[in-house]
């Protein structure tokens, strides 16, 4: 499977086929669908046991969505999600139930995710007991729990979310999806409001949390710096496709995508010398309703040629790739496309990359 993590374990603990979700966009008297938002349109990757798949792409690139999709919090249209081999809500595979025993999330609001007429204590307690655990056993395993997460628990067990500052309310958020002893967690801007201070303490946290108890992460975020620290995998996503996947260190050094460059290009330096006087991606995405032909970069793309609006570029291994599992959707980084700046069939590793030709240092 493109996507598939390098290092391969035999079974990914999450791994994902063609998934697709499309919203209809209602119309006439009858409230029929007169079009389709193509919010994420048949993706594919895994992720294997222990790592952390950082996932990045503007807004309405289709990030959230596939978080809300592989929890099911949204129905797919189409595809197959596999959660330790077995395919999730289907027969003979693994049910909802389940899978929400395996799978959390932690979402952006820290304040609408909590319900303001519960305590901290009875927040995190209640899927335990929801799922069977004694009360007694699940507010003792609340206490130990909000401990974990760096909150004493005498201080804040009976407090409620009004008297909480945003990281501490985070941190109660992650402290409730640890209360079912998942083996993954989709974290969906889960550091994007809080203060660069707090985001730091609670980025450590999430790193301790992973090594003490072996947690698989997929990591949502607009913030490059926060993906690049925190990553093994990174995933760009434009306009419900992913268009590169790879090593954190293949997509910060060596991105074979246009779109990925121009994401790069667009954060903040302190250096001087790399101070941007032009923006790296101009204009918007394109409708999601109706996308355009072949390449869906190719209106943003200063590289594009008629093979880009003619086909559609495969999510494949990047020709002459200097990292194991770096796969591109662009005609580029494929040998023998038609693109004229892609490598020629059989060429070695040592072909430029036009991509960060000239780019940045």
């Amino acid at each position: 499977m493109s996507g598939a993590p390098a290092s391969g374990a035999a079974v990914p603990l999450l791994a994902v086929e063609g998934l697709k979700k499309h919203f209809p966009i209602l119309g006439g008297l009858l409230r029929r669908p007169v079009a389709w938002v193509q919010a994420v349109d048949g993706i594919d990757f895994a992720v294997a046991p222990g790592e952390t798949l950082g996932v990045v792409g503007e807004s309405g690139c289709g990030k959230s969505t596939t978080a809300r999709l592989l929890m099911h919090l949204v129905a797919p249209d189409a595809g197959t999600v596999r959660f330790g081999g077995r395919a999730i809500n289907a027969p003979g595979g693994i049910g909802l139930s389940e899978l929400r025993r395996q799978m959390q999330m932690v979402f952006q609001d820290s304040y609408a995710s909590l319900n303001p007429r519960l305590t901290v204590a009875d927040t995190i307690a209640s899927a335990p007991a929801g799922h069977g655990m004694k009360r007694a056993d699940a507010q003792r395993l609340a206490h130990d729990l909000l401990a974990r997460v760096g909150l004493e628990p005498a201080l804040f067990l009976r407090r409620y979310p009004h008297e909480l500052s945003g990281g501490q309310r985070q941190r109660v958020n992650i402290a409730r999806a640890l209360a079912l002893s998942p083996r993954l967690l989709i974290l969906d801007e889960a550091v994007s409001a809080l203060d660069k201070s707090v985001e730091a303490q609670v980025l450590n946290l999430l790193l301790d949390l992973k090594d003490d108890l072996g947690l698989t992460y997929i990591f949502i975020s607009h913030d490059l710096n926060v993906v690049q620290f925190i990553s093994d995998r990174v995933m760009v996503m434009y306009l419900g496709r992913v268009v590169e996947i790879g090593p954190v260190e293949a997509i910060y050094a060596e991105p074979a995508h246009p779109y990925t460059r121009a994401l790069l290009d667009s954060m903040p330096a302190m250096d001087p010398d790399r101070r941007t006087t032009e923006p790296p991606l101009s204009g918007d995405p394109p409708n999601p309703i109706n996308p355009p032909s072949g390449c869906r970069f190719r209106t943003r793309c200063t590289f594009a040629e008629a093979v880009c609006t003619a086909r559609e570029p495969a999510l494949d291994t990047v020709a002459g790739a200097k990292f194991a599992g770096h796969h591109a959707a662009c005609h580029m980084a494929r040998a023998g496309s038609g693109h004229s700046k892609a490598p020629a069939p059989g060429a070695g590793g040592d072909s430029a990359n036009p991509v960060t030709a000239g780019a940045r240092p």
